[in-house]
Parts: structure tokens; C-alpha cells; sequence
């Protein structure tokens, strides 16, 4: 019954609306962080109660009694010593199982996720959203920009005030893919009621992914102290209908439109052509000074050496600043260098431009 007793108190624990410990689990994956927290949480409360119990009793039981009282000599017990070895390895067995089956899960996105670009920067979140054709037009990337200083001067309670903050807007009911970076320094994105948290690294991307069944709304923090303003970094998810969300998806595009500013992939196709990179890099295949490009993203390269890589974010980002730092079998590394020649936003603009290149 003991054994039993922590599998059934994480059960139970399954609440819509959270519990004691825990906020309302609004993700696809969130149940299964809870699963893990209460079964760890009740085994450790339970063999605390149980050793805490034997100590007091035992400290009773066998205190001394007089001065003529001497201590006996106590032999081991094998029999004794193996249970309490082996039964908790099974309980550490079947922690690390749930643990790592769940982190499994969180770690791989779906192949059909939505992707929207996150970038953390002192001290507000942006959130980039591709190019689409929508109804055969083809419209332009757009982002939704965090608050600016001003806005933030007026604040003192950044929670009372949501105008100032960008929102993160999602349908329901499908996978979203967040590929987030920053532009300053170590900033961590953090939705309690996803369970769901991921540092956003400068120089570095990374990645996590989530799923929202239901229409909602949900807080957003940053958890690395990033400056005085840290607490500024307040944001919230929209989980709207994938009705709502087409149609508010269809007028942010139509606004970028209308701006003319470029972002996105439309600004790394004109640097792409502005610095010249056509001149060694072919999007149709064709084979130049550099590789070609079209279709590449996401494959597995061959370097020189004998290793390989795979062409992600990452891998685009530093072959845009450093590109020596791995040279693809069969080209001269004659690329010249663009650290310090690209700004963050040019660099994410090539590699958007990149990525969809098919």
C-alpha cells in the first residue's frame, strides 16, 4: 500500500483549475511535469513521515536509562539492508522513466508546429511570425515588438499594464514551435501554466515547443535577472480560436503590407542581395565559390575533416559571423567574416531568408 500511495496521490492531484503547489496545467504536456513533481513530492513526504517516525520512537524506546545502563552490541542485518537498498531503486528507477519520457516529449517538436521567432532583449519579448499565402496572396512577415522605454517609465506595475508588453498569440489545439535567442543578454522564458521554460541565450538558439487546448490567456516571465528593469520582462500567451487567430494572423500581415517595413525573410532576401551573396551562393542548386542554399536547411552537411552538422540556426549564425569556424567539404574556405558587420537583426533576417529557400 505504501508503494501504491504516491501513484494514486498523483493521480488524484489532477485538477483543472491547479492545486496547492501547482498553477492550472494549460499545455498538452504540462499533466505528465505534474505527474512527475507529485509522485516525487509524496514518496519523499512519505519516507520522511516513515524514517522521522522511527527515529522518535526508537529514541524512546532505546534512550538510557541509568548510569549502569551499557549500549548493546548490535549485529547488521543483511536481509534489512538489502530492502532498503533495492525497494528504493526501484522508486529512483520508475522517477527517472517518468522524468525522462516527459522530457522526451517537451524536447522534440511535432514536424507540423507553427514556429514563431522569440527574441529577449533588455527588457521586453518580441515575437516574430513568418510569411504566408493566404488565400493566394502572399504576404509578408510581421512581428510584434515589446514595450519601449517610454512606455515603461510609465509603469509601475508592469502586471497592470499589459498595453506595454507585446502578446505572444496562438491557435488552439495545435503545436507551436518557439525558436528564441537574444540580442543582450541571458534572458529565460517561462510560462508557469505550460511548465514549460527555456533560456534565451545571445549568440546561441534554442528551442521549445508547446501545445494549448483551450482558449485562454497566460502569464509570461523572464527567471534570469537580466538589469534593474528584469521585472519589465512581463508578457502574456493568447490562445485564441484557430478562427480568431487566422483572422487576427491576416491583419497583422495586412499591416506589414501596408508599413513597407521589411522584416523577416523579405529583409534577408535584400541583404542577401545588397552584400553580394549571390555572387557564391546559388538558390537554385547550382553549385558556385560557396554552396547553394535552396533546400538546405535542416539537412545534415558534410564538413571538412569528416564531421558533420546539421544546417540549423545555430549553425547559419555563426557561418554568417565566423565562417571558418566549419567548412563544408569540397569549398575553399574563402568566405570573409561579417562580425561586426551585421547587426542581430540583420543576421536573423538572412537566416529567415534561408530557411525558406526550398
Amino acid at each position: 500500500m505504501t508503494m501504491l500511495l504516491p501513484l494514486m496521490t498523483a493521480s488524484a492531484a489532477r485538477a483543472e483549475g491547479g492545486t496547492f503547489w501547482m498553477p492550472k496545467a494549460a499545455s498538452t504536456y504540462a499533466q505528465d511535469v505534474d505527474d512527475v513533481f507529485y509522485f516525487i513530492y509524496y514518496t519523499d513526504a512519505v519516507f520522511f513521515a516513515v524514517l522521522m517516525a522511527a527515529m522518535i520512537l526508537m529514541a524512546i524506546k532505546y534512550r538510557r536509562k541509568g548510569e549502569a545502563e551499557v549500549t548493546p552490541v548490535i549485529k547488521g542485518n543483511h536481509t534489512l539492508e538489502l530492502a532498503w537498498s533495492v525497494f528504493p531503486t526501484f522508486l529512483l528507477v520508475a522517477m527517472f522513466w517518468l522524468g525522462f519520457k516527459g522530457w522526451m516529449n517537451m524536447a522534440v517538436p511535432p514536424a507540423d508546429a507553427m514556429e514563431v521567432r522569440v527574441i529577449g532583449q533588455k527588457w521586453n519579448w518580441t515575437y516574430q511570425y513568418p510569411a504566408a499565402n493566404i488565400d493566394g496572396v502572399d504576404y509578408p512577415s510581421f512581428e510584434v515588438a515589446g514595450a519601449d522605454a517610454a512606455c515603461m517609465d510609465r509603469v509601475t506595475d508592469p502586471s497592470r499594464d499589459i498595453e506595454c508588453n507585446a502578446a505572444l498569440v496562438v491557435p488552439a489545439g495545435k503545436p507551436v514551435k518557439l525558436v528564441m535567442n537574444s540580442r543582450d543578454v541571458l534572458h529565460s522564458f517561462f510560462v508557469p501554466d505550460f511548465r514549460m521554460k527555456r533560456d534565451v541565450i545571445p549568440g546561441r538558439y534554442t528551442q521549445q515547443w508547446f501545445e494549448a487546448p483551450e482558449v485562454g490567456e497566460h502569464n509570461v516571465f523572464c527567471t534570469e535577472y537580466c538589469g534593474d528593469r528584469h521585472g519589465y520582462m512581463y508578457s502574456k500567451v493568447q490562445v485564441k480560436s484557430p478562427a480568431d487567430f487566422e483572422a487576427w494572423k491576416l491583419e497583422q500581415h495586412k499591416k506589414a503590407a501596408a508599413s513597407g517595413l521589411v522584416s523577416g525573410a523579405e529583409l534577408g532576401a535584400q541583404l542577401f542581395a545588397s552584400k553580394g551573396c549571390a555572387g557564391c551562393h546559388k538558390i537554385d542548386g547550382t553549385k558556385l565559390v560557396g554552396p547553394w542554399l535552396n533546400g538546405k536547411f535542416g539537412t545534415v552537411e558534410q564538413l571538412e575533416g569528416g564531421a558533420t552538422v546539421t544546417i540549423d540556426e545555430g549553425y547559419l549564425r555563426e557561418s554568417i559571423l565566423v565562417p571558418g569556424a566549419k567548412v563544408v567539404a569540397g569549398y575553399p574556405p574563402s568566405m570573409p567574416p561579417y562580425q561586426g558587420q551585421l547587426d542581430d537583426r540583420q543576421v536573423e533576417g538572412l537566416i529567415e531568408y534561408i530557411k525558406s529557400l526550398k
